[in-house]
Order: C-alpha cells, then sequence, then structure tokens
C-alpha cells in the first residue's frame, strides 16, 4: 500500500515533459515506463542510493527500459540536496509535472540514523518544491507512503484516516513532506534471493498467524496508479490524497506460502524479534482512486509471486549483474 498526494496550483495546458525524481529506484523505473507508454517524455534524476549504475553510468533499470522500448531516456545523476544543480535543470527543460519518488525509505534503518532520514528526506523535498515555485511548474504527484497512518485506528484504511501518529522516523518524513506540499499549495491558490533465511520480524502481533499484515501490490499496478494521478491534474483537482492498495491485507507468512507456490520451492525462514517501529497490520480502502482515478488494482497476491520469482530467477543478483531482464 502506498499513499500518492496530488498538488495542483494552476493548470495550464499539459505539456510532454515529466520530470521524475528518484527514477532509476524500484517503483520510479516502473513509472518511467508507464509515463513513455502513455505518451509523456520522462526527465529521470536520481543519485543512485537506492539504484545500480550500469553501462554509461545510467541506471540499469533505465538502461534495461531503453532497451525494451527501444527509446532513448534523458538522465541526469543529481541529488536533490543540490539545489543549483536542480535549478539547471529546471532552467533547461519546462516541465509540465514533476512525480516525485527519490528519498531515503527503510523504516528500520530510520530509527537507527534519524536525523539522516531528517535532512536528506525533508531537504531534499523542499529544494524541490522551491525550485518547482521559482519556475512556475505547480503540478507535483508525490509517492507518499502508508506509514503516515501510524497504528491504524481502523482497517482499511481510507484517506479521512488520522495522519501523524506516526510510529518511525521515515513515516515522519513522509507525513512532514505532506504537510508542506499541503501548506505551499494553499499559499500559492491565487497563483496556480540471496539469503539463507529469511527473516519474519516478529510473530506476537494481534493478526491470525501472528506475522505483520500488509496490502502487498504489484509493482505495475503501483505505477499505474501514478500515472492516473498524473492525469488526474487535468481536472484541476486541488491537493488531493489517494491511498493506492488492493484492499486485501496478507501475512508474512501467507506471503511466504505463496513464494513457496510461485517458484517450486522451500523459502526457509526464522522468526526474529519484532524491528523497531513496525504495527501489525495495515492496508488500504482503495475505492476513492477507483471512483476518482479510474485505477483499481489488476493483479492478485498469485500474479506477484509469480512475476517477481521469474524477474529474480533471471536476475539473481538483482541489477547488479547485468542479466537480460
Amino acid at each position: 500500500m502506498t499513499k500518492s498526494v496530488i498538488p495542483t496550483l494552476k493548470l495550464k495546458t499539459m505539456a510532454d515533459k515529466v520530470l521524475v525524481t528518484g527514477g532509476g529506484g524500484y517503483i520510479g523505473s516502473h513509472c518511467v515506463l508507464e509515463l513513455i507508454e502513455a505518451g509523456y517524455i520522462p526527465i529521470v534524476v536520481d543519485n543512485f542510493s537506492n539504484a545500480v549504475r550500469g553501462e554509461g553510468d545510467v541506471p540499469e533499470s533505465i538502461r534495461r527500459i531503453e532497451k525494451l522500448l527501444d527509446t532513448s531516456i534523458e538522465f541526469h545523476e543529481l541529488d536533490l540536496l543540490n539545489r543549483a544543480g536542480l535549478d539547471a535543470l529546471f532552467k533547461k527543460h519546462s516541465f509540465s509535472a514533476v512525480m516525485h519518488f527519490a528519498g531515503l525509505k527503510a523504516v528500520g534503518e530510520s530509527v537507527l540514523q534519524p536525523l539522516r532520514y531528517y535532512r536528506v528526506n525533508l531537504t531534499a523535498s523542499m529544494n524541490l518544491l522551491e525550485v518547482m515555485q521559482a519556475h512556475r511548474v505547480h503540478n507535483l504527484v508525490f509517492s507518499s507512503s502508508a506509514t503516515v497512518y501510524g497504528d491504524p485506528q481502523r482497517l482499511p484504511i481510507d484517506e479521512q484516516h488520522p495522519v501523524g501518529g506516526c510510529t518511525n522516523p521515515y513515516g515522519k518524513t513522509k507525513y512532514f513532506i505532506e504537510e508542506m506540499i499541503k501548506d505551499h499549495c494553499k499559499a500559492e491558490k491565487v497563483a496556480v534471493g540471496r539469503r539463507n533465511c529469511l527473516s519474519v520480524f516478529g510473530n506476537d502481533y494481534d493478526t491470525p498467524d501472528g506475522t505483520g499484515v500488509r496490502d502487498y501490490i504489484h509493482v505495475v499496478d503501483l505505477a499505474k496508479g501514478h500515472i492516473a494521478a498524473l492525469k488526474k491534474l487535468k481536472d484541476n483537482c486541488g491537493c488531493k490524497v489517494y491511498n493506492l492498495g488492493t484492499g486485501i491485507g496478507y501475512s508474512v507468512l501467507q506471503m511466504v506460502n505463496a513464494m513457496k507456490k510461485a517458484s517450486g520451492k522451500e523459502v526457509p525462514y526464522k522468526i526474529v524479534e519484532r524491528r523497531e517501529g513496525d504495527i501489525a497490520s495495515c492496508y488500504a480502502d482503495p475505492h476513492l482512486a477507483e471512483k476518482e482515478l479510474g485505477w483499481k488494482a489488476d493483479f492478485a497476491l498469485e500474479r506477484m509471486c509469480e512475476d517477481l520469482w521469474r524477474w529474480q530467477s533471471m536476475n539473481p543478483t538483482g541489477f547488479s549483474n547485468g542479466a537480460a531482464s
């Protein structure tokens, strides 16, 4: 499950170019592919913190998209903390919108390194918003996180669920960024498989089998949800929040069993202590996204695991092995 926050301050004619921050990462790269399929021209920036460097100092994920679609994608190695570099990119291009995926993203790591998460995620997003404002780019799709809801008061989670009760610094950074975007929007209204054993973190949660329950979603469905959010900008929709998910919660052990079935192999696992900052259950009510974006998840758990296993089998060490996707 993830969230998309869509502020639009003043929509002009939708142009072709869309800046994709963190476009070399897992979700970002899938959205780059979907953008091209939908007729947009993505310009990708990434600092390789969550991307594998490929030939020509281009993320391996982007290189493979170029090969798959027989196209060329403009890429810039850029950290959003580099305000001058970001400003230069906006001077070079006339962007119609920005899709913001860049940032540190690990719950457990954020508990251990909170200051790093606050500095990187918040400063980078502030720089992006300020440069967008300076260059009169008012359309943004921000890929947020279900962690902004904290430990859910009710399930499934709809968009009216209270936010801010975050249980870890990563979630707090996403929540703070959402608040920055909302405040900025108000102010601008007049202007515009390599491990030997899988670790299961805790089996004493208040869930059917004691392991954490989450709304697992196929990355292609997630990417298409972000594209649907981008298209929604045409409606002068203001600052909107949509939950992207299947609406079904699966436990970690259910995922383990689904991967066993998809792979035809045993998936050894061990129960270890809970991770700091984790919660028992979290899954979405995606009805608003279906109603207003015309989007819903198409792929069920079985398909997710089959596709994941197929990709992992062809890329046993991830993008770093250089195998064909």
